[in-house]
């Protein structure tokens, strides 16, 4: 019988949904192969088996999408349609709330930038994701810098709102970190919005994947998500929300079916409503799979709240026991948080650690900024790291890949790589790697 490790929280894990590639194995510098530790669901999560099913349901019946005559176009245009009212229940919305779909959260982040009215102020974190820090642009866009607490978080977007010119306000919220995991205090930066006569956008790509979100009960006003970081890698996301200011602004892309009648002369008739925002053959399919995961995690949210739970347990426990790791975080090592950890090692290079993680055990995680610069370096500052380690987990998670990126950490500052590697474009390698692509995606 295998050694308990100590740092095991001695609990049995819930069943959550199977995704594809759960028993993929991966060659090692060393020799061998690994069954792969998928630990960078915060970037992009596997398909889920259920998605994957579905996917191959719909493709027999693919066509054109509303504007074609027939029985495979009809089916189409109703799965198309019938996932809007889906994603709407997925997120708690309003029946009047609007779901447009897009490529991604990204996506629908610019969407929403290009659809504010003239003079809208636009209050942000300098702790978001890029996808929530960068489309806003010009002299009305507020920065809050990085709060210690949540208490501090409500404090601060009183105040600037308050200072705010008079005009259109949009308050823009994470619903968890990507760095750190942390939950946000949502409703209350929601309320203090609606207070102030804001409206709130809701980043809730990361929270969404391990926590129902209701946005209508949080006082969101939109919410933003994407598809492959809720097990339906097929190129969708969403923007949902209410949509005065969305049928009021320019298409955001101009083409087929964002169009009522183009006159030979005159003005262009746009379309209202999604379509309006929606133009070109849409991606029927993504978003097909994006509808079909949203329904899995939903049934099984209980479970998958607590498959990440302890998982999560073990694994904080695991990881105070390496020498020299240091935890990120905003608000405390005990605030809430979805299964993301983000942490350095005293003399330790990230980028090395990665890569042997990787090349000599089987483990995906990531490491650097994490495309919260601002966040990542302030959690940096007063130490000799310029970047860090990310664990994120998922469905895919199993305890044998919590223990196992455990030990080999403590190994890797204990001894060392086991493998050589040298500098390649910024990225670590190993030297003279033995190991192959699969023949048939080389």
């Amino acid at each position: 019988m295998a050694e308990t490790p100590i740092w095991s929280v001695g609990d049995s894990v819930p069943a959550v949904p199977a995704v594809v590639g759960a028993q993929l194995r991966v060659p090692l510098v060393t020799g061998g192969s690994a069954e792969y530790a998928n630990l960078d669901h915060g970037a992009s999560a596997p398909c889920l088996n259920a998605v994957r099913d579905a996917v191959n349901e719909l493709l027999p019946w693919y066509a054109s999408v509303h504007r074609g005559a027939g029985f495979a176009s009809q089916v189409c245009t109703r799965v198309y349609e019938g996932a809007r009212e889906t994603l709407r229940r997925f997120v708690g919305a309003r029946r009047t709330d609007s779901v447009i779909f897009t490529r991604n959260t990204t996506d629908a982040l610019n969407l929403l930038a290009a659809a504010l009215p003239a003079d809208t102020s636009v209050v942000v974190f300098d702790t978001e994701h890029h996808a929530a820090l960068l489309p806003w642009a010009g002299e009305r866009v507020h920065h809050l810098g990085i709060p210690e607490s949540p208490q501090e978080a409500v404090r601060l977007l009183d105040a600037a709102l308050a200072e705010c010119a008079d005009g259109p306000k949009l308050a823009v919220l994470t619903g968890a970190s990507n760095v750190t995991g942390e939950l946000w205090p949502v409703a209350e930066l929601a309320r203090v919005a609606r207070e102030h006569g804001a409206r709130t956008v809701l980043d809730a790509a990361q929270l969404a994947p391990h926590r129902p979100v209701r946005i209508a009960d949080l006082g969101v006003d939109h919410a933003v998500l994407s598809g492959h970081k809720l097990y339906a890698p097929f190129g969708a996301g969403a923007l949902i929300g209410r949509d005065d200011w969305l049928d009021r602004a320019e298409p955001y892309l101009a083409g087929g079916g964002a169009t009522r009648s183009v006159p030979d002369a005159g003005e262009i008739d746009w379309n209202t409503g999604p379509e309006r925002h929606e133009a070109g053959s849409p991606n029927t399919v993504g978003v097909h799979a994006l509808a079909k995961a949203c329904e899995v995690l939903a049934e099984h949210a209980e479970a998958i709240e607590g498959h990440e739970d302890l998982l999560l347990r073990r694994l904080r426990a695991g990881l105070a026991t390496v020498p020299g790791l240091r935890e990120l975080g905003l608000f405390g090592p005990e605030h809430d948080r979805v299964g993301v950890v983000s942490f350095t090692v005293d003399g330790q290079d990230p980028g090395l650690l990665a890569a042997a993680l990787s090349a000599e055990h089987g483990i995906g995680v990531r490491d650097g900024l994490f495309c919260a610069h601002r966040a990542v370096r302030h959690l940096l500052a007063g130490t000799d790291a310029q970047r860090a380690v990310r664990i994120s987990l998922g469905l895919g998670t199993t305890v044998e890949h919590v223990d196992r990126i455990v030990t080999a950490l403590r190994g890797l500052v204990a001894h060392g790589p086991q493998w050589s590697y040298e500098l390649d474009g910024g990225r670590w390698v190993p030297v003279d790697d033995p190991r192959e692509f699969p023949a048939a995606l080389a």
